[in-house]
């Protein structure tokens, strides 16, 4: 749909695990015009994911001219940029530097799913140091100072001797759109160990082998930080041809695709909807971001610390409140290897094509066709999952974790598939129960889920979330509620509203609520029993095993 030409609007620019998107969105939320492309993963080796800074910026401006075709650009008042808190490796005139032992300078970016680290983060984890107070206890290879002590003591030569910047990728975004390296407090204080009152902590850096970042006040990886929203610099003449947009528009500090995500969707007004949330303050709302991972994020006044859950940060997504993050390292990514993996995905695929449907609709369908009652939940009381296929992000905080299916059988049949597929659905929203319970158990006064993301459009994915929760799931007005975080972004940074806080509630829209199916309870707490046995028991086998 085009734009009307002089509607003010908002452009925010999505930098995803496996795709860019762009928007323009207006003043009142509406998304007037959108458009994607993909962008490229590398996997050298097990565990190695690796991007290209140069393709990720090349696909920005593809999308943001695509964009921009039918509209009057000077109706665009500001731009806001949101990305995965990827690693951008750069050196000293700001050109690619190779992450990989194969010395390929264009593969610049150590992906945030890459667990290469894992050695180095359990040996930050050794120490207590008081930086890990703020991510649950835990450091997780996600994070950068594993995958900075990785490059140090691997790619020394080729990467460490000659790097001179250290970009979050949604940093290296508003960086490659103004020439400033002002770095955002969103990705410093959650992926970096900064503190929003006290800065850079030199002892840790040091006792962790990277005393060289601390050289020139922290130049390489950032000693100008502002707060998300706020205007990072105007919009340089280079950057604005490549994006086909107006030179000299605002051009806000950066967000966390996550965050992006939840500013989206969790400060919409809910007046007339009946939600336990109404007239209860935004603490009572979990963000629920549902992707290739899935995050959780929940705000709230004072600190809240939660053991094996991120945070509490500081003004790290809405000013003036504290940040809890939990999250799952694969979701979306789950469901696809499972799906895809199977012996009968062949046949999937051929009726989804004859249906028209896409195969997750094909599946929900088939699910439909074989349940035995009216509680289709029921077909895994004998199949469970443990989802972490790729260790656990929160609240166990431990990534050496695997995944666990149990309750197969020797056929394999579409039934089969259908019935796995149900189980790791269910075990993903078993999952987001055992966050929810770990940041209420400390605190959080939670009682509605706020979901975005490509998952949200899976009904599903939704239900079973509201089932096995308990709780009534909201989903935005607007489907891509990322995109209308990253303009929120833009939108601020240009004047038009006087605080974040402001345009989440005018930009963000409640559309469809799913309410929870209270007579499947007892079924999904007995499953929930038997999640919390699978996790125990790997342990146990792990013991067992470690002296062969």
């Amino acid at each position: 749909m085009s734009p009307q030409r002089d509607k003010r609007c908002y452009m925010g620019l999505d930098v995803g695990t496996a795709s860019v998107r762009a928007a323009l969105v207006a003043q009142d939320g509406s998304v007037l015009a959108r458009a994607e492309e993909p962008i490229h993963i590398w996997e050298p080796h097990p565990e190695h994911y690796e991007q290209s800074s140069a393709d990720i910026w090349a696909a920005c401006c593809t999308v943001s001219k695509k964009v921009v075709e039918n509209v009057n650009i000077n109706s665009i008042q500001g731009l806001g940029f949101d990305a995965t808190c990827s690693l951008v490796v750069l050196d000293d005139h700001f050109e690619p530097l190779a992450v990989n032992d194969e010395g390929v300078n264009s593969r610049n970016i150590i992906m945030w799913m890459d667990h290469r680290a894992v050695d180095q983060v359990s040996r930050i984890n050794q120490v207590k140091y008081s930086v890990l107070k703020y991510v649950g206890g835990v450091m997780s290879p996600e994070m950068q100072p594993p995958k900075l002590m990785w490059l140090k003591e691997k790619l020394q030569d080729i990467c460490w001797n000659r790097a001179a910047h250290f970009f979050d990728l949604p940093d290296f975004l508003s960086w490659k759109a103004t020439g400033a390296t002002t770095r955002s407090l969103c990705t410093l204080v959650c992926k970096w160990t900064y503190s929003a009152d006290k800065g850079w902590d030199d002892c840790f850096w040091k006792k962790i082998g990277l005393k060289d970042l601390t050289v020139d006040n922290y130049a390489k990886i950032g000693n100008h930080v502002l707060s998300p929203g706020t205007r990072v610099d105007s919009l340089a003449t280079e950057a604005a041809h490549e994006l086909g947009l107006p030179e000299g528009i605002a051009v806000a500090v950066s967000l966390i695709d996550a965050h992006a995500g939840s500013l989206g969707v969790i400060g919409a007004d809910v007046k007339g909807h009946n939600l336990p949330c109404e007239m209860q303050p935004i603490t009572s709302r979990l963000a629920l971001i549902c992707g290739t991972s899935s995050c959780h994020m929940g705000i709230s006044e004072n600190p809240i610390f939660v053991p094996g859950v991120w945070g509490p940060y500081y003004s790290a997504m809405v000013p003036g409140f504290w940040l809890n993050e939990g999250g799952q390292s694969a979701t979306g990514k789950l469901i696809d290897h499972v799906v895809k993996a199977h012996a009968t995905f062949p046949e999937l695929q051929a009726r989804a094509k004859a249906s028209g449907q896409n195969i997750y609709m094909c599946l929900n369908s088939h699910l439909e066709s074989i349940k035995k009652s009216s509680a289709m939940g029921i077909l895994t009381v004998d199949l469970h999952v443990w989802p972490d296929f790729h260790g656990n992000r929160s609240p166990l905080a431990d990534p050496t974790l695997k995944g666990m299916v149990t309750g197969l059988g020797l056929t394999n049949s579409l039934d089969d598939l259908a019935k796995l597929y149900l189980a790791s659905v269910q075990a993903i929203a078993l999952g987001t129960r055992h966050i929810l319970e770990a940041m209420q158990k400390a605190g959080h006064q939670i009682n509605t889920l706020f979901m975005c993301g490509g998952l949200s459009k899976n009904p599903l994915f939704v239900q079973m979330h509201a089932d096995i929760s308990g709780m009534p799931v909201v989903l935005a007005e607007e489907v891509e509620s990322v995109l209308v975080g990253a303009a929120i972004l833009g939108a601020c940074a240009s004047g038009d509203f006087n605080t974040i806080q402001e345009a989440m509630e005018k930009m963000g829209k409640v559309g469809k609520v799913i309410w929870p199916n209270l007579e499947d309870k007892r079924f999904y707490d007995k499953k929930y029993e038997v999640f919390l046995k699978l996790a125990e028991h790997q342990r146990e086998y792990r013991n067992i095993m470690q002296n062969v």
